[in-house]
Parts: structure tokens; sequence; C-alpha cells
């Protein structure tokens, strides 16, 4: 590896040597051991070279998660060419889209995506990803290692939108050595077992999956998260350190089966990409072993935060300090700092930050806000309020702030008070227009069978009772469950389309 940058390849390689027989990945029945995984790797890039594959060039997949999902990261990365995982809960259009965006000519998919999205992508060579034997030459032989360039892309992680094309994110080799070295001080190494259990195209799973893999570890890989599985394969494989996002923790704390696992090889867990609550982190702290981290960040990197909740029971209402190296300020709308316990626009500065978004200088360039020197700064379009000890409380994504007549309201806060009452689960909170005051917050609630859970109107009045006069909600609309993507963000433009009430 050169000084700045942790080479993911050649860390593989060197496992394949110290450790030939310690199991590198499992998935289901699969498994690989690391001289097993390398050696197939190497294979597949051989091959992948002597299609015309060189280091800079693109490969898409679209699958589920695999053993040979993870031997297809290897191979790319060994021929320091770039990974591009799709989500196939993409539309074909979007999917057509991607592939195009990212130049990949080559496209990998299992066997449900091809038959989803092979119309689409006429011109571009299919591979099945379920079926590789049938594509990999085994005489084929890896080319010579091209030297490492920190700011090549390693990946390119196209955002969740709900609309449109999403963003491509290119993230580099020297953002990804971040990652890894953060890793390692965080608790991963040759020892961990890690259960991932969302998939192989988010950045999610990506940020314990790559650690695991470049120091060593054991990857256990979930290709559809379910509470009984997940148990049972944490206590079947030992796992010592899992990523999960909040639906998953509430799910599985709720599973019938939970208290009787034996989940005590774990010991560290991580949260990340959505809402975590309070009360949920520190049910988590009561009834889980190991320690518990919440990060909160963008793909696109600058600033991140870290909660160490076991070591800070009392933050559990915030999402931690910024990590080491990471600049963070509060801005109002005119750029000015606010002052600590003001809510504001999060912006922040790193190292670990990503190239830009792929073949959109314009989109990148409106990613960043100035200060009056001349420093760059990303906008996080979050926003938040620091305390005196530096630690940040997230409100809202500044598009989801509702200002309802001149006011400025935060569904987060009228989250939380929902929240408290009997027999609610979950709860979102949205804008929708309204004449008398421009916009007004509607709920749509997740509620248990109860005194007040049946009974949107009975919800809606004992919530008002504890909302300040602008807080007060239109409407509450009772749910079975809140529309999330693949990692548990609840998608809230789904919710206003879906709102077909009035309100005055």
């Amino acid at each position: 590896m050169t000084d700045a940058t942790f080479d993911f390849r050649a860390a593989l390689a060197a496992n394949a040597d110290a450790r030939p027989d310690h199991p590198a990945v499992i998935c289901g029945e699969d498994k690989l051991s690391w001289r097993q995984f390398v050696a197939r790797a190497e294979k597949l890039a051989g091959t992948l070279a002597d299609h015309g594959v060189k280091p800079g060039d693109s490969v898409a997949s679209i699958a589920l998660s695999s053993v040979d999902y993870a031997v297809l990261w290897a191979a790319v990365l060994r021929l320091r060419a770039t990974m591009a995982p799709l989500a196939p809960s993409s539309t074909p259009d979007q999917i057509a889209a991607m592939v195009a965006d990212s130049g990949a000519r080559f496209v990998f998919v299992d066997a449900p995506n091809r038959a989803e999205f092979g119309a689409v992508l006429d011109g571009k060579t299919l591979v099945d990803l379920d079926r590789l034997d049938g594509f990999i030459d085994p005489t084929a032989q890896a080319p010579k290692l091209a030297p490492l360039d920190p700011q090549a892309g390693f990946n390119i992680i196209y955002s969740s939108g709900t609309t449109g094309t999403p963003k491509g994110i290119v993230q580099s080799c020297a953002m990804r050595s971040l990652h890894i070295t953060g890793g390692r001080r965080i608790g991963y190494g040759p020892d961990c077992v890690t259960l991932c259990s969302t998939p192989l195209y988010s950045n999610t799973t990506l940020v314990s999956f790559i650690p695991t893999l470049a120091w060593g570890g054991t990857v256990v890989l979930m290709p559809k998260f379910d509470t009984a599985k997940w148990l049972r394969l944490a206590e079947r494989h030992r796992v010592t350190h899992a990523m999960l996002v909040p639906v998953q923790y509430r799910r599985l704390l709720a599973d019938p089966g939970f208290d009787a696992t034996d989940l005590s090889s774990l010991q560290m867990k991580f949260c990340t990409s959505a809402p975590f609550a309070a009360e949920l982190k520190a049910e988590v702290l009561r009834r889980m072993p190991g320690g518990l981290i919440e990060f909160f960040g963008m793909t696109e990197g600058g600033v991140g935060f870290m909660l160490v909740a076991h070591e800070h029971p009392d933050k559990l209402h915030t999402v931690g300090q910024p990590q080491p190296g990471h600049e963070v300020r509060i801005i109002d709308e005119d750029g000015n700092d606010v002052p600590p316990g003001t809510p504001g626009e999060i912006v922040g500065r790193s190292p670990a930050t990503m190239n830009g978004y792929r073949n959109r200088p314009d989109l990148t360039a409106k990613a960043y806000w100035i200060d009056p020197t001349g420093k760059e700064w990303l906008r996080t379009g979050d926003i938040g309020r620091l305390d005196e000890d530096g630690f940040l409380t997230l409100m809202d994504r500044a598009k989801d702030m509702i200002i309802s007549g001149g006011f400025n309201i935060y569904p987060s806060d009228i989250e939380a008070v929902l929240l408290t009452l009997p027999g609610v689960v979950e709860a979102a909170v949205v804008g929708v227009a309204s004449e008398a005051w421009g916009e007004t917050p509607v709920a749509f609630v997740v509620a248990r069978e109860g005194p007040l859970g049946g009974d949107a109107e009975a919800l809606r009045t004992a919530a008002t009772a504890k909302l300040g006069k602008t807080q007060r909600l239109a409407a509450l609309v009772l749910v079975d469950e809140l529309p999330r993507s693949h990692i548990g963000k609840v998608l809230k433009r789904e919710l206003r389309d879906s709102f077909r009430g009035t309100v005055a």
C-alpha cells in the first residue's frame, strides 16, 4: 500500500497468504475460504481483462447479495477498475440511465434482474452472476497489478432519488481507505465476523463489508433481511459485528425468538442511514450485548458524526460528535454561523469526501458552500443544532421542514411526541398545502391495538395536548406500515403524494 492510501486489493492477497483456510465470505450454505475467495476473484479478474476491462473502467451489477457478488467486488478492484452497484428497486428507465452514466460495458445480473432489466440493457454484455462458472475462463491470468492512484474511482454509488435518475457519487480509493483505517480503530480485524443484512449496493453495507475483508475477517451475507434468519445466523456463526438500520433493530427486538437467542458473541453494533430514536437506542443497549455506535453523514462525505452510545448514555438524543479530522459548521440562510443550540444547515469538510457526481459538474458545484475565506464545505441539506459539548441533534432534511404561517416546524419534534403516545409504533410527519397557512403538518402513524391505537382522531387529540399551537396536526392517518427505501429511510414524498384528505 502507499503511504496515504490503503491498498484493498493487496490486503486481500495478503489475507489469503496469511490465513488460507479461514472463512472469508458466507451466504447461506455457500462459503469460500480466503484461499478460495482470492483465487476465484483472480480468475474472474483475468477473464474480465481478457475481455478488455482495464484500470479506470466501470463494471455494473444488479443483484441480491451472494458469495459471487463479493467475488465480483474483489475482481473488479483487482483490475483497478470501478464498481457501480445498482439497486434492483430502481425502475427500468433508471437502470438504463445509470448503466449509461457509469460507462459500464459489462453488467452482472442475477436471474430475477436479468428478467426485469435485460430488455433495457441492449448493447451491454450481461453476465449471469448466479452462473459465474459459465463466464470465468479457468485458464485466465490476472494482469500485473497496476499502480494505485489514490484519486481513482473505487466505486460509484447512485443516490436513492424518488424521482428522476439518481446521481452517481464517485468515491475514490483514498476515501475508501479512510473508511478502512477508521474501521480498524472501532474493532474490525482478523477475528471479526460481520453480519451484513443490508444490500451490497448500499453504502450502509459497504462501510462494514469492505473493512471486514480488508482486515481479514469473515463476512456473512443475507440476500434479504428476516429477523428469525438474522438471529439464527448471528448465533450459528458467532457474529461479532453487525450494521443494522433502525427499523431492523426494532423488528429484531420484537421477534418472539429474540430473548432465547445466544448473542453473547456480539462485540460491536452499528447503525446509520435513518433517524434512530433515543428510546430505541436505549433498548438496544439494554437488551443486546456489545457496544453501539451510530454514524451520521452522507455517502458524498464531508462531515461525519459518530455517537459511541454505550459511552454517552446521556446523549442518545444526538448523533454524536464530528469524527476525527472532520470539521462542521451550522449556518443560517445567509451563511452565518449560528450559536450553540440554534437550528441551522449542517455543512462540513473532511478528507473523506467524494470526487464528485459522475458526469455532473453542475450538480457537484451546487453541493458545496464556499465560505468568505474561499474554503469549500459540503452541504448536507440537513437541519441540526450543536450543544455546548459539540454533540449534534438532527432535526430534519431542509426540504422536509414545514413553514406554516411563517413559522418553521420540524417534523422530528412532532414525531417524537407521537411516539410517546400509547400504542404508537412508528410515526412520520409531512407538510401538505394549506390555503390558510401555506403548509400544515399531517401525521402518518403505525399503531398497535390499545386505548388509542385504533382511533386516529383520539391520537390526534392526545398529540395536540402535547404540541405547540403552530405544531398541531391538521390530520392523522393510520397506516399498516410506512413506505421505506431499501435501507430503511421513510419515503416522505410517497406519504405526501398519498394524502387525499382536505385541510384548512
